[in-house]
Formats: C-alpha cells, sequence, structure tokens
C-alpha cells in the first residue's frame, strides 16, 4: 500500500476523533458545541458514504460532495453567528454564508459540474471559512473580559478551521490541475492538515466550560 493510500485512510478515519470526543464529554457541552458535535457525526456519514459508494459500483459520488457543501455552510453558518458577540459580525457571517450557498448551486448546476469535484464551491467555502475565523479571533483577542483562549473551546475549533481551509484553499482552487499533472502526491498536504483539523475539532470538544 502506497504512502498516499496510508495517509488517505488516516485522513478519513480521524474523522471520528471529534464524535469520540463529543460523546464522552457529552455532559460538558453547550448549546454551540452540540450543534458542532452533530456536524461531525453527520460529516463521518458522508465520509462512509463516499467511502462505500465506489465499492457498491458507483462510479461517481461527486453529488453527495455537492450536498455536504451545504451541509457544511447551514452548519458552521449557525456556529459562528452563534458564537459572535458583535451584532455586525453576526451581519456579515449571514451575508457571507448566502454569497457561498449561491457559489455553490452556481457550482452544482451550471453544465455537468454536478458531476465532477467542486472545485468553485470549496474555494468557496475556504474564502468564506478563512474571513470567519480570522473575525473570531479578533473578537476573542479584542474582549474585555479576561479568559484563558487555550481553555475555550471554540478557539480550538476556529484554530482548526483556520488551519484546515488556510492551507488546502489553494489545492482546492487548483484541483484539476494538480490532478492532471501531480496525481494524488499533492493531495497529501490536505490528508495530512485534515488529521491536524480533527484533533483540534476534539481537543474543542473535550474543553470543560470556563469561567471569565
Amino acid at each position: 500500500m502506497s504512502l498516499a493510500n496510508i495517509m488517505n485512510y488516516l485522513s478519513l478515519f480521524s474523522g471520528l476523533l471529534p464524535v469520540i470526543a463529543a460523546f464522552y464529554n457529552y455532559k460538558y457541552l453547550d448549546r454551540v458545541l452540540k450543534v458542532i458535535a452533530i456536524f461531525f457525526i453527520v460529516s463521518t456519514f458522508f465520509d462512509f458514504l463516499l467511502f462505500i459508494t465506489p465499492i457498491l459500483g458507483v462510479k461517481n459520488n461527486s453529488p453527495f460532495i455537492h450536498l455536504f457543501m451545504v451541509i457544511y455552510v447551514a452548519f458552521f453558518g449557525w456556529i459562528y453567528y452563534n458564537s459572535y458577540q458583535i451584532p455586525i459580525l453576526k451581519k456579515i457571517t449571514v451575508i457571507l454564508s448566502i454569497l457561498a450557498l449561491i457559489a455553490i448551486g452556481y457550482n452544482a448546476l451550471d453544465g455537468s459540474n454536478l458531476m465532477s469535484f467542486p472545485t468553485v464551491s470549496y474555494t468557496s467555502l475556504s474564502v468564506v471559512f478563512n474571513i470567519l475565523s480570522l473575525l473570531f479571533f479578533y473578537q476573542l483577542l479584542n474582549g474585555t473580559e479576561f479568559t484563558h483562549i487555550e481553555k475555550q473551546a471554540m478557539f480550538w475549533f476556529n484554530s482548526g478551521v483556520l488551519f484546515y481551509f488556510g492551507i488546502n484553499i489553494f489545492l482546492f482552487m487548483l484541483f484539476e490541475r494538480i490532478v492532471s499533472h501531480h496525481g494524488g502526491d499533492l493531495w497529501l498536504i490536505h490528508d495530512i492538515t485534515n488529521i491536524i483539523a480533527n484533533v483540534l475539532y476534539s481537543v474543542a470538544l473535550l474543553c470543560k466550560p470556563q469561567k471569565t
């Protein structure tokens, strides 16, 4: 088995880490963290679906990826909207989420793109989530109350979002060129960042409530 295949499997199964962390720490999860936990349960289902469909003879499972993009925006938009305390940041979240959904719809319905990798959708999500994560760090670092940010669940979740989408945005943007010229070699970058991001998400879901 090649290194690329090994990393692909590790990346796939690393998605179970946040789910396990959520079940282990469930009684300490607040409303936002419970929604985050539900997202990762849904994400694990889609990972399994994308893994099993080729085995069952489905030649193209790209429509499932397009559908997952919509779920991504719905969950993350809600998470950030309810994590921001500044009204203008909530409005920005709504606007960016709507723009992301428009981009996803355009990508899926334009020609035969529904049956191909959603490059436009992933790139749009990367831009939106990079902005939202940076804005959250702005709010976190400019708060009026003292907090140990390393003990805040949303700090770790937001770090995972920024790490994953900040690094992979160019892979998503240039996906077709990367596949045609480099095969799956450069996709190792995605697998490694996905594993690290899932570890950060797991740390978030293991955090206990902290007082300011």
